[in-house]
C-alpha cells in the first residue's frame, strides 16, 4: 500500500511540476477533425565471430504506432488515441520470443461547461494481439499466460475533463465501470487476472483519473506522459491501480529517430509486485 501511495504521489507531482513550468496560450484551432500520428520501426542486431569476450548473435525488431484523431465543433470536443506495439527478438539459444505486445484505445467526449472545463464521458480498452508466455517457468512456451482478450480491460463512465489544449488534459470520472475479460477457457478456470474461477469476466465500479501531457523538452526531443489511476469501490479501495506510460522521441531527421518507451503497471489483480518495462530503439520513424 505504501508503494502505491508513493508512486502515485511521485507521478502526479512530476506531471504537474512539468506543466507548471510552462505557460500555455490557447490558440485558435479550426473546427473539424485534426489527425496526427507516427509509426516507429526499430531494429537491433548483434553479431559475434571469434569474439574472445563472448556473446550471442541476436536480432530484435519492434513496431510502435501512436495515432490521435480529435474532433472539435463549437462547445464539443472528442479526443481519440490508438497505441499499438509489437516486438520480437531472436537468439540462437532461446529462439524467437515476443518482447512487446500492446493494443490500447482511448476516447473521451466533452461538452464545454466553462472556459477549460467540460462535462465528459470516456472509454478505454486494453488488450494484446498474440499469446504471451512466462519464459522463466516455461522456457519452451507450451502454456500461454495471456492471449488476445485474455485479459482485456474495458473502462467507461461520466465525469469532468479539464482541457486547455491538445498538449495537456485530465479527466476525472467518479462513477467508472470497469470490466475485466478473460475469454480463454483455461485462464478463466484458474481465476486469472482477478476473475472468479470459471468466470469469463469481472465487473468493478470505481473512481478513475487520467492525465495526458506532451511537451517538447528541447529541439527535436519530445516527451509524452500518460497516467491512469483507478480505485475499486467494491473491493480494496485503498489499493490504487496505476498505469503510467512515458514516451520520449529524439528526432534525428524526418525519417530517423531514437524512441524510448517506459511503462509501469501496479494492479493487484495481475501481480502483487509492480511491473516495469523499458524499450529503447533506433530506427525509422514516419509521421502522418
Amino acid at each position: 500500500m505504501k508503494k502505491h501511495i508513493l508512486l502515485f504521489t511521485v507521478l502526479i507531482s512530476c506531471s504537474f511540476t512539468i506543466f507548471s513550468q510552462e505557460k500555455i496560450e490557447i490558440s485558435q484551432i479550426k473546427e473539424g477533425w485534426k489527425r496526427s500520428g507516427k509509426v516507429a520501426i526499430t531494429f537491433n542486431q548483434s553479431t559475434f565471430s571469434n569474439w574472445v569476450a563472448g556473446g550471442e548473435n541476436s536480432l530484435a525488431a519492434n513496431a510502435f504506432i501512436n495515432y490521435d484523431f480529435n474532433y472539435r465543433k463549437g462547445d464539443w470536443r472528442w479526443d481519440n488515441k490508438i497505441i499499438t506495439a509489437y516486438g520480437m527478438t531472436r537468439t540462437k539459444s532461446n529462439g524467437t520470443r515476443k518482447m512487446d505486445d500492446r493494443l490500447e484505445f482511448n476516447s473521451v467526449v466533452g461538452k464545454k461547461a466553462s472556459k477549460y472545463w467540460f462535462y465528459s464521458a470516456f472509454f478505454n480498452f486494453q488488450s494484446q494481439f498474440t499469446n504471451g508466455y512466462d519464459y522463466k517457468t516455461d522456457p519452451d512456451a507450451e502454456m500461454p499466460v495471456s492471449k488476445f482478450l485474455a485479459p482485456a480491460y474495458a473502462s467507461f463512465g461520466p465525469g469532468l475533463m479539464y482541457k486547455k489544449d491538445d498538449q495537456f488534459k485530465f479527466n476525472l470520472s467518479p462513477i467508472t465501470s470497469k470490466i475485466i475479460i478473460v475469454a480463454d477457457d483455461y485462464l478463466s478456470s484458474i481465476g486469472a487476472y482477478g476473475v472468479s474461477p470459471n468466470d469469463k469476466s469481472r465487473y468493478e465500479l470505481g473512481f478513475n483519473a487520467s492525465l495526458y501531457h506532451k511537451k517538447d523538452i528541447m529541439v527535436n526531443v519530445s516527451m509524452e506522459n500518460i497516467l491512469n489511476l483507478y480505485a475499486n469501490y467494491l473491493e480494496d479501495f485503498q489499493n490504487v491501480d496505476v498505469n503510467y506510460q512515458l514516451n520520449i522521441v529524439l528526432q534525428v531527421n524526418k525519417y530517423l529517430s531514437t524512441n524510448i518507451q517506459f511503462h509501469t503497471i501496479i494492479d493487484d489483480n495481475i501481480s502483487k509486485k509492480p511491473q516495469f518495462k523499458e524499450v529503447l530503439g533506433v530506427g525509422a520513424n514516419f509521421l502522418f
